[in-house]
């Protein structure tokens, strides 16, 4: 692994303090599923539903429908809120490669795509892995990005969707941000993924970066959980 060394000090510094207020998603450990399961294949109308709250005051943030409407030439996720406003769409090239994210206060497109669950439900898979990105309106800006993916193992894991066999696994990133002035830009995500229905059940993350020239200062960014609440 090659993240610098302020790279993995502030990732570890970001759970402690986002635990200021909801408690980090904690699932049961257990035993690795034999069989393994298989990820359930994108389907035309499949859907999950997700709440979004914010770590340190566990306010509910929002409450977000994804629905697949469309596979080919790319997969696309059309993404409203409770209240029926349209969000940006995820877009993937393939199933589970995501081209277009929008877990990201602005639109990224990355080319070449990224992985959005291990590639192998093993739990000893773990991957480095580098692409660059562009923010959404700026194609023709280039940033470099960076992330460590790696298998936790796998859990039980209770949202409010119901009861869930899913595999931890944690991201931790290290990108050039397209703001000049911000460097050490770090970003630290957990995620259950449950194969059965081909979607995350639980999601948490958080980050920080620092100013140039201010020596030793980190500024803390939102700090963000999602949890399934239904899906078809």
């Amino acid at each position: 692994m090659n993240l610098t060394r302020r790279t993995l000090l502030a990732s570890a510094a970001l759970l402690p303090v986002a635990c200021t207020g909801l408690s980090y998603e904690r699932g049961i450990p257990v035993s690795q599923p034999k069989p393994l399961p298989v990820i359930r294949p994108p389907q035309l109308g499949q859907s999950w539903t997700y709440i979004k709250k914010d770590m340190f005051s566990g306010k509910t943030l929002d409450v977000i429908t994804e629905k697949l409407t469309k596979l080919s030439p790319m997969i696309t996720l059309d993404r409203v809120t409770a209240s029926g406003d349209r969000l940006p769409s995820e877009i993937q090239a393939s199933w589970g490669m995501v081209a277009t994210d929008t877990q990201w206060p602005r639109l990224l497109n990355f080319s070449p795509s990224l992985p959005l669950w291990p590639e192998q439900l093993s739990t000893v898979w773990a991957k480095q892995i580098t692409t660059q990105y562009s923010v959404a309106g700026y194609p023709e800006s280039r940033l470099n990005w960076q992330e460590y993916m790696s298998v936790q193992g796998w859990e039980k894991i209770t949202v409010p969707a119901g009861e869930f066999v899913a595999l931890r696994f944690q991201t931790l990133i290290n990108y050039e941000s397209d703001d000049a002035n911000k460097v050490d830009c770090i970003r630290k995500e957990t995620v259950w993924f449950a194969p059965q229905i081909g979607r995350w059940v639980a999601r948490e993350a958080s980050g920080s970066y620092q100013i140039q020239g201010q020596i030793g200062a980190v500024i803390l960014e939102g700090s963000y959980r999602w949890e399934l609440s239904a899906y078809q």
